[in-house]
């Protein structure tokens, strides 16, 4: 075990609080939950042991961010207790290493100024997902160590949970693996048993998953599809590798430098599957054409590992690039903070973005590959009160028995999750939504009467299926500045005829079946 250095114990400690408080001091309150958060936050709601987009591990987190109450403060707390909490066990890495309180400080420093930043304030599964990432290299790090058998069952455990948050802890598991394979730790997979004790319970902490996707047709296969088809066909490879120095860019040389110190120095040969995992890692996901912050999870142990080659490199007479360095980390992340999180109001934002020169690089370019005046992740945190609020309005004119034969749908989970977050405010019903996993949680309807429909399309008032109400009333829109739901409609639709119901029974019908028995 390690030798507790009270000193340095309490400076990881202070510098724990200080990244899970940041966050918190540097947004601005005019900003909403993320339009993901509203979908993660209402799995908390219908307890599975899966989703259509995720495993289960973050629905217990939104289970207890709803039993809390919900409020903005709960849905930040979790994703930076875990980053407080990964920056400890990058921390435990430095120490098991020999490093002291500039290689703790030198490795805190990525999670304030890089895309941590943004990660551990998003409530999403990545932030559970770079902890766990970061727990499968720590525990084979320290088994090298110590030999000592119990750091294979954490390696176990850290998987099974790690694939209990999202699939694409999978990709390093596999990679972690191929780099121990490829050097002398092989030793581990072909003369240690207890690796493949570890194993299993890993296995079986996933298991239920596994049967969950076996008895929903793989809804992991279809969510992959969909990626495919609209979102990663777009990804190329050397925006891809680009985009791997710009993820980080003021902390670069660290992860550079924990690269070189496991590749190539004596002292860190022990480790080189961690380097030969990260180039494992890189080629599988631009194989796989893989977004860019997919391999966010592999920097932390980089981060560890070069903050200690640093130290030691700088250490007597090249004392004085220590201060070169904090220096150079303060200099180029600074002016990125706004780009991390919303520190200002959107108009302040981009007013900045244009006279620093962020408005037409990547950190304002959307999923359309377009740019915009916010990055993306702002401008779905804009416009979803107003949603509910009007949504409401529009409930509001409805007499108490057009009430009980009306449905509240939405186009997308974005829309159908802020309606429901808000709704008890506003006096809402629950909205329902055919998109992502509130297909799952659709109730079997054998006749609608009346809907009132919140939709994206600015020309829904235009489909044929329109003419299959006795009625339709554009209430009103989305018109929150730089919201990315702007423009969206609310319309009220009465006295559906029964065309309009057997199409909509087959329509949900058909998407049901593709994932439920």
């Amino acid at each position: 075990m390690m030798k507790l250095n009270k000193p340095l114990w309490i400076l990881i400690i202070f510098l724990a609080l200080i990244k899970f408080l940041l966050p918190f001091i540097l947004q601005s309150p005019l900003y909403e939950p993320h339009r993901d958060e509203f979908l993660y936050l209402a799995e908390g709601n219908h307890a599975a042991w899966g989703f259509m987009e995720v495993p289960p591990l973050l629905s217990v987190f939104a289970w207890l961010t709803n039993l809390f109450g919900g409020s903005i403060f709960w849905i930040k707390f979790w994703p930076s207790i875990f980053g407080s909490l990964t920056f400890i066990v990058v921390a435990n890495i430095v120490l098991s290493l020999g490093g002291r309180s500039f290689a703790l400080f030198l490795s805190f420093l990525p999670f304030i100024f890089g895309a941590f930043l943004r990660i551990h304030f998003l409530f999403q599964p990545n932030f559970i997902e770079v902890f766990f990432w970061t727990m499968l290299a720590y525990s084979l790090i320290r088994f090298v160590q110590t030999q000592q058998n119990e750091w294979l069952y954490v390696f176990g455990i850290s998987a099974g949970l790690g694939m209990m948050s999202k699939y694409s802890v999978a990709f390093f598991i596999l990679s972690l693996l191929t780099g121990i394979l490829l050097t002398p730790q092989r030793k581990i997979l072909f003369s240690n048993n207890h690796f493949w004790f570890a194993a299993l319970i890993g296995v079986a902490v996933f298991l239920p998953n596994i049967l969950w996707q076996f008895q929903n047709h793989l809804p992991v296969i279809h969510h992959m599809k969909q990626l495919q088809e609209y979102q990663l066909k777009y990804v190329d490879t050397p925006s891809f590798l680009v985009d791997q120095i710009l993820m980080n860019l003021p902390c670069v040389f660290i992860w550079m430098a924990g690269l070189w110190f496991a590749a190539f120095t004596k002292y860190g040969k022990r480790f080189r599957f961690t380097a030969l995992a990260y180039f494992i890692m890189i080629a599988l996901l631009i194989a796989l054409h893989g977004k860019n912050y997919y391999s966010i999870g592999a920097y932390p142990v980089l981060f560890a590992l070069g903050a200690f080659h640093l130290e030691q490199f700088t250490s007597q007479k090249r004392r004085p690039l220590r201060y070169v360095c904090v220096a150079i980390i303060f200099l180029i992340g600074v002016p990125f903070v706004p780009a991390l999180l919303p520190t200002g109001s959107p108009q302040k934002l981009e007013n900045y973005y244009k006279a620093v020169g962020f408005s037409k690089t990547d950190l304002t370019k959307w999923e359309d590959l377009q740019h915009h005046p916010l990055p993306q992740d702002f401008s779905d945190m804009l416009g979803w009160e107003e949603m509910a609020k009007k949504m409401s309005a529009a409930y509001e004119r409805l007499d108490a028995v057009e009430k009980k034969e009306t449905v509240l749908f939405c186009d997308n989970y974005g829309q159908a999750g802020a309606v429901n977050f808000y709704g008890k405010k506003y006096g809402l019903p629950e909205a329902y939504s055919d998109n992502a996993s509130f297909l799952y949680w659709l109730p079997n309807t054998n006749r609608i009467v009346n809907v009132l429909l919140l939709t994206d399309d600015e020309q829904e008032m235009e489909h044929p299926f329109i003419k299959d109400f006795s009625s339709a009333v554009l209430n009103d829109s989305i018109t929150t500045p730089y919201a990315r739901e702007r423009g969206d409609l609310i319309i009220t639709l009465k006295g559906a005829n029964d065309a309009f119901n057997k199409m909509f029974r087959e329509k949900i019908a058909k998407d049901k079946a593709q994932f439920l028995y």
